[in-house]
């Protein structure tokens, strides 16, 4: 069976306003979107006042509970955060080389003095030791053979003598 077309080849087309007659509302999109302009400028004028509020210095006032000190609110207590860390393990290294390698007190009313670790093992050297039985000393055993320097044995020659590549020794 074969289906037959209706013959309009002369039939007018209509094709009506060309678009849909019933696509979004215009006027309340405009209307939706000055007033959502208008929210956002009061919210971020809002934010700001609160801000600058908030920046000023407000003393703490009195504390919370009768059970809190004063004393409690100051700096929390050592350790805190380091600003400059790698400079601040540099001065540790120096200080620890500089006792390990020169004279001083330690206690100067008991009669306790620093030696330099050179001059300590030739004294120990000339003086001799304690002798114990062979069986009765044991061999440590080091976990890393890296970390035997402790925590100043990665600095290394380059980074005492600085950028110019002058400088003094080694911090090992």
């Amino acid at each position: 069976m074969a289906t037959k077309k209706p013959e309009t080849h002369n039939a007018p087309v209509d094709r009506g306003l060309g678009y849909e007659p019933r696509d979004a509302n215009v006027k309340a999109l405009l209307q939706f979107g000055f007033w959502m302009a208008v929210v956002l400028a009061v919210t971020m004028v809002g934010m700001k006042y609160t801000f600058d509020y908030f920046k000023k210095d407000i003393p703490l006032g009195p504390t919370a509970s009768p059970m809190v000190k004063e004393t409690d609110r100051m700096l929390p207590p050592s350790p805190r955060l380091q600003v400059q860390p790698h400079v601040e393990l540099q001065d540790y290294c120096a200080a620890q080389q500089r006792d390990v390698n020169t004279y001083g007190w330690v206690n100067q009313q008991s009669g306790v003095v620093r030696l330099p670790v050179d001059r300590a093992m030739d004294l120990a050297l000339a003086r001799g030791l304690p002798a114990r039985s062979a069986g009765a000393v044991d061999t440590p055993t080091v976990a890393g053979e890296t970390d035997v320097q402790g925590q100043c044995g990665y600095l290394t020659e380059v980074e005492a003598k600085g950028p110019s590549g002058e400088g003094g020794e080694a911090k090992q």
